[in-house]
């Protein structure tokens, strides 16, 4: 692997960020054996465009991105800003005003060469640096749940049979301290 830059979006990023977005959920949507549902495919693409605005236009007050870039291409994303409205009403409102960590899309081609775990210390890093002690994330994906129980351990929340028949979501809440550290070299 290259060297692998992470750097704050900017405007000229835009379209090749979107183009990101597009590439990796499909392909998400795809691997979960759900790509048929392309007006769920298109909202979640929709929203993550509405993400990268509000943080543009905010200069990442309002939602602040991460993106990491391998040879001049984009590998990469990570996010936080407000928890979501599902994220809200499914915790009974105990995560209301706890960040949420979320974008955290690798490039199918890159998976496994520790991208992911890089973006997660860098936001580690980032929310100690902005005094933010405390982050919850959610998914959908069962693949991603899978990454996720192994590194943040058991959800806090699931919701079962969400998503229908055996598809559940699931949502963490971790203490940023608890959360190692670590740099793949």
């Amino acid at each position: 692997m290259g060297k692998l830059e992470i750097r704050r979006p900017k405007a000229a990023d835009v379209e090749a960020i979107h183009t990101f977005f597009r590439l990796v959920i499909t392909d998400t949507f795809e691997k979960e054996g759900i790509a048929d549902l392309h007006d769920d495919i298109e909202h979640e693409i929709a929203s993550k465009h509405d993400y990268l605005r509000q943080d543009l236009e905010s200069q990442g007050r309002q939602r602040y991105f991460l993106i990491a870039w391998l040879e001049g291409k984009i590998a990469g994303t990570i996010e936080y800003g407000p928890s979501s409205s599902l994220i809200d009403e499914s915790t009974g409102h105990a995560l209301r005003d706890v960040i949420e960590v979320g974008t955290v899309l690798v490039h199918p081609e890159l998976h496994g060469q520790g991208i992911g775990s890089t973006l997660w210390s860098t936001m580690l890093l980032t929310l100690q640096a902005k005094g933010i002690s405390q982050f919850c994330l959610d998914s959908g994906y069962r693949n991603a749940q899978r990454i996720w129980t192994r590194k943040f351990g058991e959800a806090d929340y699931v919701l079962d049979n969400h998503w229908g028949e055996g598809q559940h979501h699931m949502i963490w809440s971790r203490k940023v301290e608890d959360i190692s550290i670590s740099f793949k070299i």
